[in-house]
């Protein structure tokens, strides 16, 4: 069996039209041919920010967890420390900022773990993981929108908790795996 070129596209896009658009997100419905020929529609998400993770360890090989409610799940969520960067800023500068804004910690420093993209089949969210050690601790600076928890947990406890389902978060899940595959933990 031969593989596919992957550089040649499949579908074919017939029309697109913006329905929903802010500041975040654009919202498209696009009419396609899709590969085996067929008619049909699409829905995609545009993400105007790429996603970005952190997953801090300090030397005594405890991580930190950001606690928040989460509305669109309307459920309470462990993470590792993330957001959103511009698409003009290089990702290592979204990471510092978004562990200084959650958890108060500045890194020394830093190691880029993955790009991943965070759910294909209808955005095209990409999105950033970094460890950040060498750790010091100043002043948290959240945004107005988030109320959030800071947790101490072995980082061994953590995965354990992605193991048990309790952190479902895309990010921090892909991230705390990558580590414990890299950590053999």
């Amino acid at each position: 069996m031969s593989l596919p070129n992957e550089s040649i596209n499949p579908w074919k896009t017939l029309k697109s039209q913006v329905v929903y658009d802010n500041k975040w997100i654009q919202v498209r419905h696009e009419d396609v041919i899709n590969p085996s020929g067929g008619e049909g529609i699409y829905g995609v998400v545009h993400y105007k920010n790429k996603a970005i993770g952190v997953i801090p360890i300090d030397s005594e090989g405890y991580t930190y967890l950001v606690g928040q409610y989460r509305y669109p799940l309307d459920e309470y969520s462990w993470e590792i420390p993330e957001g959103g960067g511009p698409m003009d800023e290089d990702p290592i500068e979204g990471a510092k900022r978004e562990l200084l804004e959650e958890t108060g910690l500045i890194a020394a420093k830093w190691t880029k773990i993955a790009r991943v993209h965070l759910s294909n089949s209808v955005g095209d969210e990409e999105g950033f993981l970094y460890i950040a050690e060498e750790l010091t601790q100043a002043q948290a600076e959240p945004e107005d929108t988030e109320q959030l928890h800071v947790r101490k947990i072995l980082l061994t406890d953590a995965i354990e908790m992605v193991m048990r389902s309790e952190i479902t978060d895309s990010l921090s899940v892909m991230g705390l795996l990558k580590i414990a595959r890299l950590r053999g933990t």
